[in-house]
C-alpha cells in the first residue's frame, strides 16, 4: 500500500516531527500535515479515497463524559460517516477509560502522546494500515480513464476556466497536481492547485512565489511555466507536462554509469542557472527531476525555493523542510544555507543513481538526519571507485570541502565524462 496519511495537530513542531518520521517509514507514500483550523474547513471533503489514515492529536480528557474532550467529541461526530478515513487517536492526556471510549467511538487505535516514539509509531501505523487494507474492498479491474477524470474533478471541486481535468498525477502536503487539457495552448499541461485557502501570511500565495521563481529561470534545464492565477480562493499553476515521468521511476530500472554522469551534469547545469539567479532549490530529490522525451532531466517544484539572502530566516524557524534522505548537514542543523546545500543533495542523488540505493537510511527521520551530520562519507563499490573523488566533492560533511559552486562541479563532472569517452580512468 502506498500509504496516504494525514496528521492533524495544533502544534506545528510536533506535526513536523510526525511528518518527517512517517515520511521515512513510507518513502513511497504521501504524508500531509495540517492544523485543526484547516482540518475543520476541509472536513466534509475527506474520504477513504483521499487518505487511508488520519492521526488526530488532541485533548481526550480523563473521563468519557468530559464535555471538554475535543478528541472524543470529534470521534462522536465522525462515527456515522462510513466513507471517512480511519482515525488514530493520539491523546495529549487521557487514561484507560478515555482510551476504551475512543475505540468504542470508532478510533482504529489510541496512543498516549507521551509514549509515542519512533518504534511505537512505526508499529502502530503499520498495524493500522494493515487493518485498513483488509477492510477496503479491492476493485475488480483498473479504473477507466473517464473514472479517473471524474475522481480528479471531484477532488478539485471548483473547475478552473480554460482547463479540462484528465486525472490526478501527483500530490504534496499543500497541493494537488492534475493532468489537464489547456484550451489556450491546445495541449496537455500539469496543473498544480492548492488544496485549501490559507490565510496565514507565511503561506499566502505559495504558488505565486513558485511562479515568480520559475518565471525568472527561463532555461531548458528548468520546467516551463505557462500560467498562474486564483480560482475560488485557491491558487493554480500551469506548467510543462512530462509523460515519461520522474527520476524516481527511472531509478527503478537501474542506471548505467555513463547515464548517471550525464544526468548528474544536466542537474548541475540546472542548479547553476538557479544559483546564478540568487535562488536555492532546497528540495532536490528524484520526484523533483522530470524526464523529457529526449532523456534530459528537468528541475521542477520550487515550492521550497528561497533567495540566497532569505535562506537563513527560512531555516531557523524550528521546522525542517525537505526530504531527510537528501538534506545537507547544515540544513539538518538549521544553519545558514548557500548553494553548496543543493550540491550536497546532488551528491546523494549521484550515489543513488550509481548504486541503486540511498547512502543513509534509518528507522526515523532523526536517524537519517543524524547520519548526514556524523556518519562517514559513503564509499562507492569497487567497480565505481574511480568516481569516489567526484562524489566527495559533492557530499563532504563540511561545505568548505565541497565544490565551491555548481560551475566547479560541472567542470569536474565534464572531466570525468571525457576520461570515460577516451577509455581512461584515474
Amino acid at each position: 500500500m502506498n500509504a496516504r496519511l494525514l496528521i492533524v495537530d495544533r502544534d506545528a513542531h510536533y506535526r513536523e516531527w510526525l511528518r518527517n518520521h512517517l515520511g521515512v517509514l513510507f518513502p513511497d507514500g504521501m504524508v500531509t500535515a495540517m492544523d485543526e483550523r484547516e482540518f475543520e474547513t476541509r472536513l466534509e471533503s475527506f474520504t477513504r479515497q483521499e487518505f487511508h489514515l488520519i492521526m488526530f492529536v488532541a485533548h481526550f480528557g480523563y473521563s468519557p463524559e468530559d464535555p471538554h474532550s475535543e478528541g472524543l467529541e470529534r470521534l462522536r461526530l465522525l462515527r456515522d460517516r462510513p466513507d471517512f478515513p480511519a482515525v488514530m487517536a493520539v491523546a495529549e492526556d487521557g487514561n484507560e477509560l478515555t482510551a476504551v471510549r475512543a475505540l468504542q467511538l470508532g478510533a482504529i487505535d489510541y496512543l498516549p502522546k507521551r509514549l509515542v516514539n519512533p518504534d511505537r509509531l512505526r508499529t502502530a501505523v503499520k498495524l493500522a494500515l494493515r487493518r485498513v487494507e483488509l477492510d477496503t474492498p479491492q476493485p475488480a479491474e483498473p479504473a477507466e480513464e473517464a473514472s479517473d477524470a471524474a475522481d480528479a474533478a471531484r477532488s478539485l471541486r471548483d473547475p478552473i476556466p480554460g482547463y479540462s481535468i484528465r486525472k490526478t498525477i501527483g500530490e504534496s502536503e499543500k497541493a494537488m497536481v492534475y493532468l489537464a487539457g489547456s484550451e489556450k495552448r491546445a495541449e496537455d499541461v500539469a496543473l498544480k492547485v492548492t488544496k485549501s485557502e490559507v490565510e496565514e501570511a507565511d503561506n499566502q500565495q505559495a504558488l505565486a512565489r513558485e511562479y515568480a521563481a520559475l518565471s525568472a529561470l527561463n532555461n531548458p534545464s528548468i520546467v516551463s511555466i505557462y500560467d498562474y492565477g486564483t480560482n475560488a480562493g485557491r491558487e493554480f499553476l500551469a506548467m510543462e507536462y512530462f509523460p515519461r515521468g520522474d527520476l524516481k521511476g527511472r531509478l527503478l530500472r537501474g542506471i548505467l554509469e555513463a547515464d548517471a554522469l550525464r544526468y548528474l551534469e544536466q542537474i548541475a547545469r540546472g542548479l547553476q542557472v538557479v544559483h546564478e539567479a540568487g535562488i536555492l532549490h532546497r528540495d532536490l530529490k528524484p520526484p523533483n527531476l522530470m524526464l523529457r522525451e529526449n532523456d534530459t532531466l528537468v528541475l521542477i517544484d520550487f515550492g521550497l525555493a528561497r533567495s540566497v539572502e532569505g535562506a537563513p530566516n527560512s531555516t531557523r524557524t524550528g521546522v525542517l523542510r525537505g526530504s531527510p534522505y537528501y538534506m545537507s548537514p547544515e540544513q539538518a542543523l538549521g544553519e545558514d544555507l548557500d548553494g553548496r546545500t543543493d550540491l550536497y543533495s546532488l551528491g546523494i542523488l549521484f550515489y543513488e543513481m550509481v548504486t541503486g540505493r540511498k547512502p543513509y537510511t534509518g528507522l526515523s527521520a532523526i536517524d537519517v538526519l543524524q547520519q548526514h551530520v556524523t556518519a562517514p562519507v559513503p564509499q562507492l563499490p569497487h567497480s565505481h571507485v574511480h568516481l569516489q573523488a567526484l562524489l566527495e566533492g559533492l557530499i563532504a560533511k563540511s561545505r568548505d570541502d565541497r565544490f565551491a559552486n555548481a560551475a566547479q562541479a560541472i567542470e569536474a563532472i565534464a572531466g570525468m565524462r571525457a576520461l570515460r569517452r577516451t577509455g581512461s580512468r584515474r
